[in-house]
Order: C-alpha cells, then structure tokens, then sequence
C-alpha cells in the first residue's frame, strides 16, 4: 500500500531546466541538513569538553554559529521548492484563475529581483572579506570569506529556485501558488 503525501512541491514536468532547478535544490537541502547534523555533533562535543573534561572550548561556538547561519541560508532553496515559507493564501484564494495568474507572476518576479539586489550585496560582502583577508576577531581566527560564501551561494541558489518557478508557472507546468482552479 503505497502512502501519498499531501505535501506541494514545485512541478518540474518533463522540463530538464526544472528537473535539474529541483535537483540542485535538493542537493542544497542535504546539504544544508548535513550542517544542522555537524553543528548538534559539535555542540555535544563541546558540551562534553567543557562540562565532562573541565577543558576550554576555543572553535566550537563560532563553528556552530556559522554553521547554522550557513545551513539557513544554503536550504533556502530546498524550503522554497517545497513551498515551506509562511505564506498567507487568503488573497490567491478569492480570485479568479486569471487575476490569480497576475497576481502569482508579479510576486515571483518581485521576489527574484529583491533576491537578486541580496545576491548582488552577498556577494559583494563575501568578496570584501575574501580580498581584504579579513579574519575572526577570536581565537580561532577563522578566514570570514569561508562563512560569508553562505551568502552568495544561499541567495544564488534561492534565485535559482525563484526564476524556476516562474518558469513553471508561465509556460503552464505549476499552477499559481499550487492552488488549482476552482
């Protein structure tokens, strides 16, 4: 007895843009789960150096800070591709197919063009630290390009995901915000 799940997930069809969008998406979302698994194993570690060994902790905080930070920003793309923003569909709800349409095209397309001034500010960011060398001003001492990369690659792939959707949406792959016509 196969279980069917209820969840809406962005439709790829047999588009390769959008089966291979998706893929990287979801590659993203390991990725990004594998960071979350990394920072509780480092925080049980430092838990166990501090509370169990008396010892100091020198690396652990500032590693799980960025790893979470990191892993929020890489499953962006993941979480959008399984619709799992807080969304309101009180609006999409009430109107027409037609209007719905409108209404889906422009949110996306705003959507990719504040993702993209982000993208373009991450980037910008991430290369100030990776030209200038800048450092952590802890012990560790940590290169900040390699935390920052979390930004540009976040938001890349983020707008990624976005132009992909509405590529399902205008050529009839997706319904607008998954809701089929009344």
């Amino acid at each position: 007895m196969a279980v069917q799940s209820s969840a809406v997930v962005a439709r790829t069809g047999n588009n390769p843009f959008l089966r291979a969008v998706a893929a990287i998406s979801t590659v993203a979302g390991w990725f990004s789960a594998g960071m979350i698994v990394a920072a509780v194993l480092i925080t049980c570690q430092m838990i166990y150096v501090r509370f169990v060994l008396n010892g100091s902790t020198v690396w652990q905080t500032e590693a799980v800070v960025y790893l979470v930070i990191g892993a929020t920003l890489i499953g962006l793309p993941y979480v959008q591709r399984l619709r799992g923003h807080v969304n309101v569909d009180l609006i999409p709800l009430a109107l027409a197919p037609k209007p719905r349409l409108v209404m889906c095209i422009v949110t996306l397309s705003l959507s990719i063009l504040i993702v993209g001034v982000m993208l373009f500010y991450g980037y910008e960011y991430w290369h100030f630290a990776w030209d200038r060398g800048w450092r952590s001003d802890t012990v560790w001492g940590v290169r900040l390009w390699i935390p920052y990369l979390a930004l540009p690659v976040g938001f890349g792939l983020l707008l990624l995901q976005l132009v992909a959707d509405l590529v399902a949406v205008l050529i009839g792959v997706d319904k607008p915000f998954g809701l089929e016509d009344p």
